[in-house]
């Protein structure tokens, strides 16, 4: 059932709460308005950075300043690069809310908890599988 921002009000100030059941409507729907803020946040910071890219450097007769502004723009590059991936994470779990899945670990299908969903509304993993999955990567990584 889609959720629509006109349909679940949310009090003023509200902040899910453990006291109240898992994943209920009002939890969605908090969740579901993080996660377009913060991606229409990201999509304004792209634009900005867009635009600041395609004004002309002009011609800098100094080769270090050149130099800087190319590292500089490619470090920008970079980081959005890394915010359009993020950009996707945001999609999937939004997609997530609509299915009735969000907030419940993809390994174990335990709900993860509140304040890791709100410091990380992207987490598809229960802290504890987090750390089991950066365990076995580390071990991995040593071979």
């Amino acid at each position: 059932m889609a959720v629509t921002e006109s349909s679940i009000e949310l009090p003023k100030g509200y902040a899910p709460s453990e006291a109240e059941p898992f994943m209920n409507p009002r939890q969605k729907e908090y969740f579901r308005r993080k996660l377009t803020a913060w991606k229409d946040e990201i999509i304004r910071e792209s634009r900005s950075t867009l635009s600041a890219l395609q004004e002309d450097i002009g011609a800098l007769p100094d080769l270090a300043d050149r130099a800087s502004t190319e590292t500089d723009r490619a470090l920008e590059l970079r980081a959005r690069d890394r915010q359009r991936k993020l950009v996707a994470k945001i999609d999937a779990a939004l997609r997530r809310i609509e299915e009735d899945t969000y907030g419940y670990c993809e390994e174990t299908g335990e709900p993860i908890s509140l304040a890791r969903l709100d410091a990380r509304p992207v987490a598809t993993l229960s802290l504890e599988a987090q750390e089991r999955h950066e365990r076995s990567e580390r071990v991995h990584r040593d071979d």
